[in-house]
């Protein structure tokens, strides 16, 4: 069977109901996860959204706070789009709900958890964003327009992570979301192996799967294990301790403030998304009541070896605190030679530079580090290959369309679902619409996808966007040239300059300035002084002569501006 049949449109039966599937982003890349399952006739679908979620930008998106996925396909059929409904609190799953909901304006379905996090990113709007949020209890069960919704536990790196039981007239669709088979997962209940497993005796069409993983083999180690190298490494420090993790993994949390507990240290807390999230777990009881916990203003009252960081910042971002404390720019902490810092995290792929960036400067302020590759201070929240092959076995499905990876990981999913005997595997990307019922299965066509950034308070487009422009700049630099000529073309005064991120002289060490008044000076001199009352012609031949003249001394074309004013000139 072949990985991806050729498109097959649907006959023109445009009457005909069909289950159909695809993504606006999550599909050949990790992040930004927003999914979509359709039923009806081509001309009246009911749909269903899973998740609507960010990524975030890379160095070659200056400026830019997240990334979201562009909604131009489904916000002209809101008013068919029978609910949003959210797997799990990562931000890749739901941080672009506050944004982009607004455009969609239908009901949101989410455990206590995840609704607990989505509303307190909404008070930090200052409440200008209601939601609609139903709250769904865990292994619930609801309908949605066409679709009756069954959530099924299973485990990862954050409370509540929930596959999706999705049952259709055309059959059941099983979604992962992201999973991982943990049965000690420290906080919450291990996967539902008995409900996975009923599902497949049901029977199941196709599974959507997450692929992070798909090509490491064996088992992702137990947040319990974890939670034992934790507890040794905190209770032979000999001075201060800090941790940074990424601020959602609320089992983390709990490992290190026990482990901070028996070695008789005080746990500090530096961030405000570990405030946060510890506040929603103990609101939906992930952590107890009681749970203590000092802020970062009472660090200095503190014996250095009396003491545990938790900080923000596993990432490298560059305000985080664990960043901040790394260039002695901390407000309330600080670390000397022979303290601690455990990195309880990974590193997401794009991230190397910037986390090694905070590694280093660590490194300089002279304190010890573990990461990951020293010891099992991490473990991944997404399944190996053999958990695959659990679920395969469990569910049985026919279809396997692999989801939440890049290509690599997508096509050894695939291979791997063949091997676990799925009758038929998709690999398709964002935007392609599959068809899963009836058969042929196939790719039936393909919906507009893109990004959008939030810059600042808007949301911007990443085509001939703010974001795109300032990219350039940060490549070539800007000329900017000032003229002022009279309105028959009469030149009022020397022009002026400004070079921004340009070279100041060329190899021969002569002015970058001068050569681009010579072009500028060049150009005025051979345009007749009548026809030079054409101001727009002007102002494009100085254009074209300055980013000439710089590329020729430079080798690269800046941007360039011509700002020509127009005045009545002498006589």
């Amino acid at each position: 069977m072949s990985e991806r049949p050729t498109s097959s449109p649907s006959s023109g039966k445009f009457n005909s109901d069909e289950l159909v599937f695809m993504a606006l982003g999550g599909l050949g890349e990790i992040g930004m996860n927003v999914y979509l399952y359709g039923f009806g006739p081509p001309r009246a679908r009911s749909w269903l959204m899973v998740d609507l979620g960010v990524t975030f930008p890379h160095e070659g998106e200056p400026g830019a706070d997240v990334i979201l996925p562009d909604l131009r396909f489904i916000i002209p059929e809101r008013k068919k789009l029978a609910g949003l409904v959210l797997t799990h609190a990562h931000e890749d799953h739901i941080g672009a709900v506050i944004d982009l909901w607004p455009s969609l304006e239908c009901p949101i379905f989410a455990t206590p958890f995840t609704a607990g996090m989505l509303k307190t990113k909404a008070g930090e709007f200052g409440g200008s964003v209601s939601l609609p949020i139903k709250e769904v209890p865990l292994g619930g069960r609801f309908k949605a327009g066409a679709f009756d919704i069954e959530l099924v536990c299973l485990t990862h790196s954050i409370p509540e992570p929930n596959g999706l039981a999705i049952r259709t007239p055309a059959g059941l669709v099983f979604h992962t979301g992201d999973w991982k088979l943990d049965p000690t997962p420290v906080v919450g209940r291990p996967h539902d192996a008995a409900k996975l497993q009923s599902l497949g005796d049901e029977g199941v069409l196709a599974l959507v799967g997450d692929s992070t993983n798909a090509m490491r083999e064996g088992r992702s180690a137990s947040e319990e294990d974890v939670a034992k190298t934790l507890k040794k490494l905190i209770a032979d420090a000999p001075r201060c301790v800090a941790v940074t993790l990424f601020a959602s993994n609320v089992a983390r949390v709990a490992s290190i403030a026990a482990a901070a507990q028996a070695a008789g240290r005080s746990l500090v807390v530096a961030g405000r998304a570990l405030h946060r999230i510890i506040e929603v777990a103990i609101e939906t009881g992930y952590l107890p009541p009681n749970f203590t916990y000092l802020d970062q203003q009472r660090f200095s009252d503190l014996s250095r070896n009396k003491v545990v960081v938790l900080c923000t910042g596993s990432q490298g971002e560059p305000r985080a605190a664990i960043a901040r404390i790394a260039e002695d720019e901390h407000p309330d902490i600080s670390l000397d030679k022979g303290d601690l810092v455990i990195f309880s995290s990974r590193t997401i792929p794009g991230n190397e530079r910037a986390v090694s960036r905070v590694q280093n400067a660590l490194a300089r302020l002279g304190t010890e580090i573990v990461t990951d590759a020293e010891a099992l201070v991490h473990v991944t929240g997404h399944p190996r290959r053999d958990e695959l092959r659990d679920m395969y076995s469990w569910l049985r499905p026919k279809i396997a369309v692999p989801m939440h990876g890049e290509a690599r990981h997508l096509r050894e999913h695939a291979k791997l679902a063949r091997a676990c005997g799925a009758e038929q595997t998709f690999t398709i990307v964002d935007g392609e619409i599959l068809k899963l019922w009836p058969e042929p299965v196939s790719v039936i066509d393909e919906a507009p996808v893109g990004r959008l950034y939030r810059d600042g308070n808007l949301i911007v487009p990443d085509v001939e966007g703010p974001v795109k422009a300032r990219r350039k700049l940060s490549f070539v630099g800007i000329a900017v040239v000032a003229m002022a000529l009279s309105r028959r073309g009469e030149i009022l005064s020397e022009p002026g300059v400004v070079l921004e991120g340009i070279p100041a002289a060329d190899r021969d060490g002569d002015s970058m300035r001068e050569i681009v008044l010579d072009a500028i000076d060049g150009t005025l001199r051979s345009i007749p002084p009548k026809r030079r009352a054409d101001h727009g012609m002007v102002q494009e031949a100085v254009q074209r002569a300055v980013r000439s003249a710089i590329n020729e001394a430079w080798g690269k074309k800046p941007v360039v501006k011509v700002l020509l004013s127009v005045v009545d000139g002498r006589g």
